[in-house]
């Protein structure tokens, strides 16, 4: 499968912070609809079910109340309105959580063409940390990715090669 260079460094980083912290053992539910990563993590030999297309997880969050070892995000909660009530709802143990962060010299991400492929949140880490905490997970682990802009010129693309795009975590619930 072909991959863009961003995807590419994306993908690779993802799959080696879950080889850190995931069993490949463990049932993984993958929030949104079947994507590349998601069919790249059965490949590595990761066990993993996605929600459906038309689940919209804003209102309909009852999956993850079903009995898995892990859910992960992976640049979804983003496209939620709220996404408190599913942080708070998921039974599993341990959450791996990716979400683009607010970048002071760019709007948030919005497909005028498209009313699934917008942003309604870009987060800034102490926001997102605070989320979490508030849903009932203890972040054990996290890092924050630069996305590279290849073959482009100007202020912003430099700035996206050296100010951190995405964050990821590794949480387990909270045990009170």
């Amino acid at each position: 499968m072909q991959y863009t260079k961003t995807e590419e460094r994306r993908f690779r980083k993802t799959l080696r912070f879950l080889k850190e912290h995931i069993s490949k053992s463990e049932r993984i539910l993958d929030l949104g609809p079947v994507n590349s990563l998601s069919e790249l993590m059965i490949r590595e030999g990761y066990h993993v079910e996605n929600t459906l297309v038309q689940t919209d997880l804003d209102f309909d969050y009852e999956i993850v109340k079903e009995d898995y070892d892990i859910v992960t995000a992976f640049e979804i909660l983003e496209h939620l309105v709220s996404p408190f009530p599913l942080l708070y709802s998921i039974k599993a143990p341990k959450l791996v959580a990716s979400v683009p962060l607010k970048l002071w010299f760019a709007k948030a991400y919005w497909n005028e063409n498209d009313p699934f492929d917008r942003h309604y949140h870009e987060f800034e880490t102490k926001q997102f940390n605070m989320l979490l905490d508030k849903a009932g997970w203890n972040i054990l682990n996290s890092e924050k990715w630069i996305i590279c802009s290849f073959n482009k010129i100007g202020i912003r693309p430099m700035l996206r090669n050296i100010i951190p795009r995405y964050y990821i975590v590794y949480c387990e619930r909270n045990k009170t």
